[in-house]
């Protein structure tokens, strides 16, 4: 018996839905992968133009089509590049949504700004004013992120060109000051001759390098830097002198030439990880105590609680030529995966871990960029051990032989491991511009775009969803949740327009 007109037509309806909503989910998964890899920059295998073409077609794209979820991804572990781009593109167009949405928005991007590097929120508010986006909610958000900065003297001096065009930008006279120091700030930046002495020490003593050749080492590195090369200071004896106003990057930036030790067991992941690939070999092979003590602390603290609860783990690392990266970003490829496999290792039951280099190398502290990417060959050795979970971190470019690592990904799959007793999940740290997302190995195994190895754990669960068969309504849960866990976490996250809260304790310069 046929069915009536009225069931089929709700069942086809049905379908459509269902349809449009992997369609939406894959789209969104698509744009996560770009936030977390793309940076504008040139990468191995496209150049810079292509990259930010490419970036800002999923900008628009996917703002206009799914603006809630675009603005959700603040929450997740996106590269501040994108961050920074996602709210300016929200706040460019805040006519377009409704009164709810601007509430949530509100929350993500005040607390996204609070854990943005202050260089790249001025840089952010330049870009505002230079689209001359100033309207209510605009203003609103720079003062009450200015008014949550620890010390407007520092940035004053440190970022004196970004406070000063914020502060024009949202009609702000900074008279108020800070810490006892009224309208000093303001007189700082826009009439610095009115003064003859700040009470500030930072103010008073930038006024004081300027013919007091002593005041220059009671500022901020990098503006010491500056006086330093005017004045004719060596940069070994502005260094030592400097040593303890300096930052850990700084420390560690200026070690190689002065000779200025930092320690390194509390640097990130794959910052070190970077720093080491950057040491000759040599040096490497000298100190291999250090620098393997120092990577395995900072996988051991990345890891967290879920250190050792990983199971049997197997890792298909890529150190082929490509991962030696560009000149903008050089061997990031090959950091990344170097401390990934730290991280894996500690993430892995005690003596279940086991890592499979594409180069065939077994010490994992002198890699260097080289050779083709047998990645298929490399999987079949992975794939033996019957670990419980397989991470392959490679751009994808399978090329020894061409197309081997999908086949093999298939087979065991579709043949060998129906049951699907080995989890295998992709991690790419390289955008592809020319498929608006990162390059997959094979279409059952989920890919997810990575750039710092301590995202690793958040992006593996995230990976899940990629596989295709997760709707729209999963998706939303999961970014709901990430959402709130994101906007909660940080007593100083607050609406625009509101009193800032500021709460008992140490300040966030001094909580990061």
């Amino acid at each position: 018996m046929p069915r009536p007109a009225s069931d089929r037509t709700n069942r086809g309806d049905t379908v459509a839905e269902t349809f449009a909503d992997l369609i939406a989910a894959e789209d969104v998964l698509l744009f996560v992968n770009a936030a977390v890899t793309a940076t504008g920059q040139r990468e191995f295998r496209s150049e810079a133009h292509a990259q930010r073409l490419s970036l800002d077609f999923l900008h628009e794209y996917v703002c206009v089509n799914y603006r809630p979820l675009y603005a959700a991804t603040l929450a997740l572990d996106i590269n501040d590049h994108n961050a920074a781009r996602i709210i300016e593109t929200l706040l460019r167009g805040a006519g377009e949504a409704s009164a709810e949405e601007k509430r949530v928005e509100g929350r993500l991007i005040a607390r996204r700004l609070a854990v943005l590097p202050p260089q790249r929120v001025y840089r952010l508010f330049r870009a505002l004013r230079a689209a001359r986006v100033n309207n209510r909610r605009t203003r609103a958000i720079l003062r009450d992120w200015l008014a949550a900065r620890p010390d407007l003297g520092h940035d004053a001096v440190k970022y004196r060109r970004g406070l000063k065009t914020a502060a024009r930008h949202a009609h702000l006279s900074l008279g108020a000051g800070t810490k006892g120091t009224p309208g000093e700030v303001g007189d700082f930046l826009f009439a610095p001759g009115r003064r003859t002495k700040y009470l500030h020490p930072l103010l008073d003593a930038h006024r004081r390098a300027h013919f007091e050749r002593g005041a220059l080492y009671e500022l901020p590195f990098t503006v010491a830097e500056g006086f330093a090369a005017r004045r004719g200071v060596g940069r070994e004896a502005l260094v030592e002198r400097m040593v303890p106003r300096m930052t850990r990057l700084e420390r560690l930036r200026t070690q190689g030439s002065t000779g200025v030790r930092t320690d390194l067991t509390v640097m990130p992941p794959t910052r070190l990880a970077l720093y080491v690939l950057s040491l000759p070999v040599d040096e490497r092979v000298r100190r291999r105590a250090e620098l393997t003590k120092a990577l395995r602390a900072a996988a051991r603290r990345t890891a967290g609680p879920y250190r050792g609860t990983w199971g049997r783990v197997a890792a298909v690392l890529d150190d082929s030529y490509s991962s030696s990266g560009s000149g903008e970003k050089r061997r990031r490829p090959l950091g990344t995966a170097l401390a990934c496999h730290y991280l894996l290792e500690s993430l892995a039951a005690p003596g279940a871990y086991t890592a499979w280099w594409t180069s065939g190398t077994t010490d994992p502290l002198l890699v260097r960029p080289w050779g083709p990417t047998p990645l298929g060959t490399r999987i079949l050795d992975a794939l033996e051990h019957a670990p419980e979970r397989l991470v392959i971190v490679s751009d994808g470019w399978d090329n020894a032989p061409p197309g081997l690592a999908g086949e093999v990904l298939r087979v065991w799959r579709s043949r060998l491991d129906r049951e699907g007793r080995t989890s295998v999940v992709h991690l790419n740290p390289v955008y592809d511009t020319d498929g608006f997302d990162v390059r997959r190995l094979a279409p059952s195994v989920p890919t997810a775009g990575i750039r710092d190895a301590e995202d690793l754990p958040a992006l593996v669960e995230i990976a899940q969803f990629a596989e295709g068969r997760t709707g729209m309504a999963e998706l939303r849960e999961y970014l709901d949740r990430r959402v709130e866990l994101f906007v909660d976490d940080d007593p100083f996250c607050y609406f625009p327009g509101e009193p800032v809260r500021v709460p008992d304790g140490p300040t966030q310069e001094e909580r990061r």
